[in-house]
C-alpha cells in the first residue's frame, strides 16, 4: 500500500498572508504520505527560489525532492515538485515540456517504493480549458513514449472546475481518478480543482482531503490523498 498526496502550496503563504514554510512541512508531516506532489513550490519571480528551504525539509521531514536540477535554488520545476521518502531510490526524472500561453510545465520521477516500481507525475495546468487539454494531450504523449506497463499516478491542481468534461475528459481514457473531495478554497472548499489518478494497474483503496486546522491556514488548497496497491 502506497500513501499518495498532492498540494499546491501557494509559495508557502497562507490565508493569513504570512510566508511559513514551516507550516507546510507541519501539513506534510500530518498527510504521512509516501510520494507528494507539490505545485507552487517555486517563488514566481527572480531566481525562483525554493518556497520550502531544503534543509527544512531535510532536517524537519521524512521526505526528500526529486533532484531536477532547474534551477540551484528552485525545489522543481515551474513551481512543480515532486517529494518521495527519503529511503526510496529515485530513477529515471525528467521536466516535461507543455504548450502554454505562460511558463508552464510538468514533473516526472520513476521510483522505487516499497519494493514497487511507481511513476508520479506533477503537474499544474493552465487557467485556460483550451490550453489544459493541450496540455493534457502533451502530459499523456510524454508517459505513453516511456514504459507503457508501470503503474502511474498523476497528481496535481488542474484548475478544471467542470465535474468530467475538459482535461477531466482525456485523462479519464487511460485513468481512474481518486474521489479525493473538495479542496478549494481552504477556508470553505466549493471545487475539486487538485486530482489524483491512478493506471488501471493500480487500485485505490481510499481518498480523502486533508482537513486539519494547520492545513486550512497554511494555502488557499488543502492538501488531497489517496491510498493505492498494485
Amino acid at each position: 500500500m502506497l500513501r499518495l498526496a498532492s498540494y499546491n502550496i501557494r509559495k508557502a503563504i497562507g490565508t493569513d498572508r504570512r510566508r511559513r514554510p514551516e507550516r507546510i512541512i507541519e501539513v506534510l508531516n500530518e498527510l504521512d504520505a509516501d510520494l507528494v506532489a507539490l505545485q507552487e513550490a517555486d517563488r514566481r519571480f527572480g531566481p525562483r527560489n525554493a518556497a520550502i528551504p531544503t534543509h527544512l525539509l531535510e532536517e524537519h521531514s521524512d521526505f526528500k525532492p526529486v533532484p531536477f536540477g532547474a534551477r540551484d535554488r528552485s525545489l522543481g520545476w515551474h513551481g512543480n515538485a515532486i517529494l518521495v521518502r527519503k529511503d526510496f531510490k529515485i530513477g529515471e526524472h525528467a521536466m516535461l515540456h507543455l504548450p502554454s500561453l505562460e511558463p508552464r510545465g510538468a514533473v516526472l520521477a520513476e521510483v522505487e517504493a516499497k519494493g514497487h516500481q511507481i511513476r508520479i507525475v506533477g503537474m499544474h495546468l493552465d487557467l485556460s480549458g483550451l490550453w489544459r487539454r493541450r496540455q493534457a494531450h502533451a502530459i499523456l504523449k510524454h508517459v505513453a513514449e516511456r514504459h507503457a506497463d508501470m503503474p502511474t499516478a498523476m497528481m496535481g491542481d488542474l484548475n478544471e472546475w467542470t465535474a468530467r468534461s475538459g482535461c477531466l475528459r482525456d485523462f479519464g481514457a487511460h485513468h481512474v481518478f481518486a474521489d479525493t473531495g473538495r479542496s478549494y478554497h481552504s477556508g470553505n472548499p466549493i471545487a475539486r480543482l487538485d486530482r489524483i489518478m491512478v493506471t488501471p494497474n493500480m487500485r485505490i483503496r481510499a481518498a480523502g482531503v486533508h482537513r486539519s486546522a494547520n492545513a486550512r491556514t497554511a494555502s488557499d488548497h488543502l492538501p488531497i490523498w489517496a491510498e493505492v496497491e498494485f
